[in-house]
């Protein structure tokens, strides 16, 4: 096996082991998924305080549980107590890091809100929806992965992403753009979907190259190793906090999904 698919054995077993608890949890809905969710989001504010202040490990551990508690109590509350709850974390960690506090609080908002928007999608809109925004993010990422590694050609940021190629980065593009088309196809939406699939799918490169920078700035290469073949739980769902981030001010801005079916 040449290197450059050196990490595929691994990185498809743990791959299809989260793809598996995923649809389950979205299956599940409910008290399920939102402890699911929670738990992914106070990982990864773990992994993110031990990249920002590597030297407080116990405070890591405290802002990853703090983190993961916010999200899941501001699911069953009206918005106007969920927000203040949302953003406590956030607040504790400015006043107890030593060290890149606006880097913690940046990307600690867009976990929470994350968080919090991907169960406002599986309540509010049902499996059907929350399926498809998976599926717009997963297969950007499979794709995109098949396609950089397979054709490679012009990098799209060096600096930034060294092994993120413009054919990866298009592939994705079309490959969103596919999935939207088929639950246009076979849903009342619109075509239009497919068009709202590209833009999603940008939005989750968009938080993949946002985490990249910020771990090269840090200079670490990956945000922990629990996750065989991905690195940490920040490396694999970089892309889910660009996706959920931005489908959440689409529903803000356009009333999505009402503008598309």
């Amino acid at each position: 096996m040449t290197e450059k698919w050196s990490d595929l054995a691994a990185r498809m077993g743990s791959g299809l082991l989260m793809v598996l608890v995923g649809i389950w949890g979205i299956w599940m809905g409910g008290d399920v998924f939102h402890v699911l969710v929670a738990l992914v989001c106070g990982l990864m504010v773990w992994e993110l305080v031990r990249i920002v202040s590597p030297t407080q490990a116990s405070l890591a551990l405290q802002l990853g549980a703090v983190s993961g508690v916010a999200v899941l109590l501001a699911i069953y509350l009206p918005i106007g107590f969920a927000l203040p709850i949302l953003l406590a974390p956030c607040m504790v960690g400015l006043g107890q890091l030593a060290q890149n506090r606006s880097t913690y609080m940046i990307f600690t908002v867009l976990v929470l809100m994350a968080g919090f928007g991907i169960m406002q999608v599986r309540d509010d809109l049902g499996f059907g929806w929350m399926t498809w925004l998976v599926m717009v993010v997963v297969v950007t990422d499979v794709v995109g992965y098949f396609a950089g590694r397979a054709f490679g050609g012009p990098k799209f940021w060096p600096r930034v992403s060294p092994k993120k190629t413009w054919s990866g980065t298009v592939a994705g593009w079309i490959g969103a753009g596919a999935v939207g088309a088929v639950f246009a196809i076979n849903t009342e939406a619109t075509l239009q979907l497919i068009g709202v699939s590209v833009a999603l799918s940008m939005a989750s490169q968009m938080g993949d190259i946002g985490e990249s920078a910020m771990k090269r700035r840090m200079g670490v290469k990956d945000s922990s190793s629990l996750i065989p073949g991905h690195g940490g739980v920040l490396d694999r769902f970089d892309g889910m906090l660009g996706a959920s981030v931005f489908l959440l001010m689409l529903g803000q801005v356009a009333g999505f999904p009402g503008g598309v079916l």
